[in-house]
């Protein structure tokens, strides 16, 4: 798990690093597909699922986790108070909202905030606290292959640290980040980064069965190369262009299809989307 301090306190050495399982109730503000990922990841890890508490209006969403034997609450109330940290795992333009309504219940907890864009300076107003975690998370953390950029607020504790990581640990890898304004480019490539592979798959799928194949075919070839070559690039040292090198023989099919793309500026195009997100990202941060 790689770590960047900056700002934050550095864990001194002797502290224990190593999460222990929370005793008091973890809140779950919001109830949707990122903190269902959360949910379901601190169940396989032995969590009691007594100790997950989600606040969720949604009836029909009320009704999918209660069906995992978490505690479901349809609006904040006092017990809330008995909560260590609260993860707020709402939409960015509903988070002031879910604030104002639960912030007041959490005051002793550490808040770790999903939301995409939203400041610690924003959050530390609304929640009326100063321990205070972002993590940007991606969506394969709901088969808990994902990886989160996670930035801490400097009066966040080592201790503090170590929940949030108990927490993220079952979606993924993280990455601690020495500066707030990196998350944006965690956004950019890893946050929104699912949807570029499965947008590539898609055009790999559809050229497929242009060719002939039959569609079921295309796409457990498209899908298995893609999943495949992310493997072979997690488990080697080497970066992504020694690897396409490797099987880019010249005058070869891949030559053809690499110097295609390149062509028709397919790398730039990329680069440009990635910058998009990025840009897209900020401007969420400003407006909240």
């Amino acid at each position: 798990m790689a770590q960047v301090f900056g700002r934050c306190k550095r864990p001194h050495q002797g502290d224990n690093m190593t999460a222990q399982p929370h005793t008091a109730p973890l809140a779950l503000i919001g109830g949707g597909n990122m903190a269902s990922a959360i949910a379901l990841g601190l169940l396989r890890h032995g969590m009691p699922a007594q100790q997950l508490w989600v606040v969720e209006p949604d009836a029909q969403a009320q009704a999918r986790l209660q069906g995992l034997g978490l505690r479901v609450l349809a609006a904040p109330d006092a017990s809330l108070a008995q909560a260590a940290v609260a993860l707020w795992a709402v939409k960015p333009q509903v988070l002031p909202q879910a604030a104002a309504q639960a912030a007041p219940h959490l005051r002793g907890a550490l808040h770790i905030s999903v939301a995409a864009g939203v400041t610690t300076a924003s959050l530390r107003q609304w929640l009326g606290s100063t321990e205070v975690v972002r993590a940007m998370p991606n969506t394969p953390a709901l088969i808990g292959q994902g990886i989160s950029g996670v930035y801490a607020c400097p009066e966040v504790t080592p201790a503090q640290r170590a929940q949030v990581e108990h927490i993220l640990k079952p979606t993924g890898q993280m990455v601690w980040l020495e500066s707030e304004d990196l998350l944006d480019a965690v956004t950019a490539v890893s946050g929104s980064g699912p949807a570029y592979a499965f947008y590539l798959m898609e055009a790999m799928v559809e050229a497929g069965v242009g060719l002939g194949l039959p569609a079921a075919v295309a796409r457990q070839l498209a899908t298995a190369t893609v999943a495949g070559a992310g493997a072979l690039a997690m488990g080697s040292n080497e970066p992504p262009e020694v690897l396409r090198a490797r099987v880019t023989s010249k005058g070869g099919t891949t030559h053809a299809a690499i110097s295609s793309m390149e062509a028709d500026g397919v790398g730039a195009a990329l680069r440009r989307a990635v910058a998009a997100a990025h840009a897209r990202a900020q401007a969420l941060g400003q407006a909240s």
